[in-house]
C-alpha cells in the first residue's frame, strides 16, 4: 500500500505480530492510513512512524539491520512523530545485557534484566520474571500524550528487561515491580514505553490517539 501525506507507518522488521498494534491505531486514526511495512520509503513518506516488536534484543537488531530498516528508524527518530513500543524502547538504547548487544543509541543508557532473585512484592513474596500483567505507571513529567490519562492508570506489560537511562532528564514515566524500573522515555520528537498500549484498554488507546495529534 503507497504511503499518504498523513499516513502512520508501523514499522515491520519480522519480530512480532503487529496486528494488533494496526488495529488499535485504525480504531483511533479517524479514516487516516495505518500501514505496516517494512519498506523505509514508505516509513519516511510517513507523517508519523510507531515503531513496536517483541522478542529478543539481538534478533530484533538483527532482522532491524537484514531488512535495510536501521536508518530510516534513525532518521524518523530525529525528525518526525515517533512513538515506540516494548522492544521498540529497548532498542533506542545503546547496549542491551540481553545478548551483550548494541542498540540504536538514540538514548544513553542500557537494558538490564530484572534482578529476579532479589525482587519480592509488598507481602515479601517473590515477583516472577517476566513482568507478566497489568500494573500501574507514575507520570514523572507532563507531556501531550498523557492528555486525558490519569497519574497512575494502569497499562499491560510483558518483559524481562527494562531501561536505564543516561539521562534522568528523558524519564517520562516509571513503575514499580519489586523495585522502580523507567517504563516510559521522551525527548523532543520521541516518546517510547515498555508496556503495550495496544492491549491496554481505554488508557492505551487515549496514549494512540494523544500520538495521532502530537505536534512536537
Amino acid at each position: 500500500m503507497a504511503s499518504t501525506a498523513g499516513s502512520i507507518a508501523v514499522i515491520d522488521y519480522g519480530m512480532g505480530n503487529l496486528r494488533s498494534v494496526w488495529q488499535a491505531l485504525v480504531h483511533v486514526a479517524d479514516g487516516r492510513d495505518v500501514v505496516v511495512t517494512a519498506d523505509p520509503a514508505v516509513v519516511a513518506a510517513a507523517e508519523r512512524v510507531v515503531f513496536p516488536g517483541q522478542g529478543a534484543m539481538p534478533d530484533c537488531m538483527r532482522e532491524l539491520d537484514a531488512r535495510g530498516l536501521r536508518q530510516v528508524v534513525l532518521e524518523t527518530a530525529r525528525t518526525k512523530p515517533f512513538l515506540g513500543i516494548c522492544i521498540g524502547l529497548q532498542m533506542l538504547f545503546e547496549h542491551s545485557d540481553e545478548g551483550d548487544v548494541s542498540g540504536l543509541g538514540v538514548f544513553a543508557g542500557n537494558v538490564r534484566r530484572f534482578a529476579a532473585e532479589r525482587m519480592v512484592n509488598a507481602s515479601g513474596e517473590k515477583l516472577k520474571v517476566p513482568h507478566m500483567g497489568w500494573n500501574e505507571v507514575r507520570q514523572i513529567r507532563q507531556h501531550p500524550l498523557w492528555s486525558g490519562i490519569p497519574d497512575g492508570a494502569r497499562f499491560y506489560f510483558v518483559h524481562s528487561y527494562c531501561v536505564t537511562p543516561g539521562d534522568a532528564d528523558c524519564i517520562a514515566g516509571m513503575t514499580d515491580y519489586g523495585t522502580p524500573f523507567t517504563s516510559v522515555v521522551a525527548r523532543d520528537n520521541i516518546f517510547a514505553i515498555q508496556c503495550h498500549p495496544e492491549k491496554s484498554a481505554k488508557a492505551g488507546l487515549a496514549l494512540l490517539s494523544n500520538f495521532l495529534q502530537w505536534k512536537p
